[in-house]
């Protein structure tokens, strides 16, 4: 009899060391959750720190509702089952559904328009047709509020199901599952950086609905007699697991094709890396020998080959032609290498790349293992001129802010940088405009150099591009100035030049021996001039604007403000 009562509680706490990792295990499967929808929703949408807190908080709140509404499950072995099919189920689905409501309602104006041969200011954006694309936009957070919702149940059902295997209340029920919560969900985190960033985001959510329909089944295999109706919950499974495989074969083609209508051009290439999202368009125009190729990163253009040479001269001859020398250049972003290709145009001995993401640089580098399939090879590395292949080049990946460091304790000096970041859209990307890593940049540049940086919009971001100049001038350079043109991919857009010694560009022009006019296909002296002047009134309220200080992401907050609404792949679809 002892016999038997010692091997009955050896199996029943067997069963209960299952739950306890199968609750660990579903922990890191919500997060995961959590991370792919406020992953594509800020691609999709194009503000990727709103999406994330944004989906965050709505899937803690929901699952805190969830949690509350567990108490109404009668009998917890069946709901905990049809609970995991029924998140297995959402959470498999939700890409492909958000991708095909965002892009339909995206290109519907344009399809009743071509229906009814409205002319283009006609084109129907207004009433039912507003609200469904706004409704469109919020679905990732519906979804998200529905599986926080389900995901929110597992915990009180997982302890009332303890608490019957055992027949007694259990004084550390709770506990015991919380730390299991929280240690799975941390080793879901490092699963998602680890494994599953680079990866294609549909097969991620069918990854993890897989381990949801197994935790399923395999509580379904362990306490099978205590079911109402076993067979009924096993045919369910087994419904979903071959859904899950139609997804898989579909789903990826499909999703690809969603995301293609949101892009007014031709998708002829895009992956995901670690970091972004990369896509190139491709667009035929009349009188053009060549088609015109986009590139967007997270739904944000990055470039057209039809004006980024106006970008890029802007960018790079101002600063080369500024600087006593040109020997050593340090270019800060820049991964597709057509600052890069400017500034070899220079002579340059010997030039610096700082970049983060490595596959951004082998996509546009001749011979790269990703491109050696790629048809798209030729047309990227035919723009920067095979940049990355010239032997005076040196490659760091990394982040930038390490890096900079690291090359001012190495005693590093260069005579031209250029800092080509994307917009600060991110507060990773706040840091790299702030006081201090301007000054790190400084302490890197030589007496009689000259920095040059991106600084974003001064018509659709004043405060950004205004603050940009101003934190520079908190960072110790004598002389700033910053000027503009219109790109006319952009709009009107603005850089900042910032110099040790006090000397105005005008004087540095009259003052250098580069025959600088020649090495460029859209610049010129008297354009280069004027894009210094600005209205009468632009500078007016500079006094109220702040610098960026490390770490007060006063820039990115400037940016969001201003930039919110414009920017993401819709906005590319509706101009």
């Amino acid at each position: 009899m002892e016999l038997s009562l010692s091997t009955e509680t050896r199996w029943i706490k067997a069963k209960d060391f299952l739950l306890i990792v199968i609750m660990g295990v579903l922990a890191g499967c919500g997060l995961i959750y959590q991370y792919i929808l406020a992953h594509y929703a800020g691609r999709v949408l194009g503000s990727l720190e709103t999406a994330i807190y944004t989906m965050i908080g709505l899937m803690i709140v929901s699952m805190g509702v969830g949690a509350f509404f567990a108490r109404y499950v009668k009998h917890p072995f069946n709901g905990f089952v049809w609970l995991e099919i029924a998140i297995a189920a959402v959470g498999a689905s939700a890409i492909l559904l958000i991708s095909t409501a965002i892009a339909i309602t995206s290109v519907f104006p344009q399809w009743l328009a071509i229906t009814f041969s409205l002319p283009a200011d006609l084109l129907p954006n207004g009433g039912v047709i507003e609200r469904l694309h706004n409704l469109s936009r919020n679905l990732p957070f519906v979804i998200g509020c529905i599986l926080g919702f389900l995901i929110g149940m597992e915990i009180p059902l997982i302890a009332n199901v303890r608490q019957q295997i055992y027949k007694k209340n259990l004084e550390n029920n709770v506990g015991t599952l919380y730390g299991a919560d929280y240690v799975g969900a941390g080793v879901g985190a490092a699963i998602w950086v680890v494994v599953m960033l680079p990866l294609n985001i549909g097969d991620v959510a069918l990854i993890t609905a897989g381990v949801n329909v197994f935790a399923g089944a395999l509580f379904l295999g362990t306490f099978w007699r205590e079911f109402t109706r076993p067979v009924l919950l096993l045919f369910a499974h087994a419904v979903v697991v071959m859904l899950l495989l139609l997804m898989f074969l579909l789903g990826a083609p499909w999703i690809e094709k969603m995301g293609q209508l949101l892009y007014q051009d031709q998708v002829v290439y895009t992956q995901s890396t670690r970091y972004q999202q990369l896509t190139v368009t491709e667009r035929q125009l009349k009188g053009l020998s060549r088609p015109v190729y986009n590139f967007y990163i997270n739904g944000r253009l990055q470039f057209s080959s039809n004006d980024e040479v106006i970008y890029h001269e802007m960018l790079v001859v101002p600063a080369l032609v500024g600087s006593a020398r040109t020997d050593d250049i340090l270019i800060i972003g820049g991964g597709d290498g057509l600052a890069l290709r400017k500034v070899l145009e220079f002579s340059p001995k010997n030039v610096t790349l700082i970049d983060l993401d490595g596959e951004l640089i082998e996509l546009f580098t001749r011979g790269s293992p990703q491109n050696k399939a790629s048809h798209i090879s030729d047309v990227l590395t035919g723009l920067n001129h095979d940049a990355f292949s010239d032997e005076r080049v040196r490659v760091v990946i990394g982040d930038a802010f390490i890096e900079v460091e690291s090359l001012v304790a190495r005693g590093h000096h260069f005579d031209t940088i250029i800092v080509d970041l994307p917009d600060p859209s991110h507060p990773d990307l706040n840091k790299l405009y702030s006081t201090y890593f301007y000054s790190q940049l400084s302490q890197l540049l030589s007496a009689d150099g000259v920095l040059v940086s991106q600084s974003t919009s001064p018509y659709h971001s004043k405060e950004t591009f205004v603050s940009i100049g101003k934190t520079l001038r908190a960072a110790g350079f004598a002389r700033v100035e910053q000027y503009h043109t219109n790109v006319p991919s952009f709009g009107e857009w603005g850089w900042s030049l910032a110099m040790k010694i006090d000397i105005p560009m005008s004087v540095r022009l009259d003052r250098t021996t580069h025959k600088w006019e020649t090495y460029v296909q859209w610049l010129n002296r008297g354009v280069l001039l004027s894009s210094f002047q600005f209205s009468k009134n632009f500078f007016d309220e500079e006094k109220t604007i702040n610098i960026n200080e490390l770490g007060s992401h006063q820039i990115y907050q400037y940016h969001q403000a201003s930039w919110v609404g414009r920017e993401g792949l819709l906005k590319q679809a509706n101009n």
